[in-house]
């Protein structure tokens, strides 16, 4: 009895290791700007089978997901949230849906900005080498 007690006590042990090993936790960056957003995206995140918690920071526009691997993936995550209208790691929301957004959530989504900034910070490097 004392004997199938411990190996019912170590499956058990052994298959919840297991359960717990398949769990995985992902930075990556979201583009909104409000609280709406912020509900939104993580509503957009726990709606994919396999998320068991998802938070989204407004002010580093960064979201945290913590997901199943076997259930989901870091791609299907981010395609989730590109549907309801904010760009996220590489997927990019359709202009269509975008659009619907409400005007608060509407951020930059130039990429001639990132472009010109990029472009600025090297001249402006170029200017203190010359100096």
């Amino acid at each position: 009895m004392k004997r199938k007690m411990l190996s019912l006590l170590s499956m058990l042990l052994i298959g919840s290791v297991a359960v717990f090993a398949q769990s995985k936790t992902e930075k990556f960056e979201v583009k909104g700007n409000c609280g709406m957003c912020e509900t939104r995206i993580e509503k957009a995140a726990n709606s994919v089978e396999g998320v068991s918690q998802a938070d989204w920071d407004q002010e580093s526009m960064m979201a945290t997901v913590v997901f199943d691997q076997s259930k989901t993936s870091l791609d299907n995550i981010q395609k989730a949230i590109a549907k309801v209208g904010h760009d996220a790691g590489k997927h990019k929301a359709s202009d269509e849906v975008y659009d619907k957004l409400p005007g608060c959530c509407k951020y930059d989504r130039s990429e001639k900005m990132e472009k010109i900034g990029t472009k600025l910070e090297v001249e402006e490097v170029e200017e203190e080498v010359e100096e």
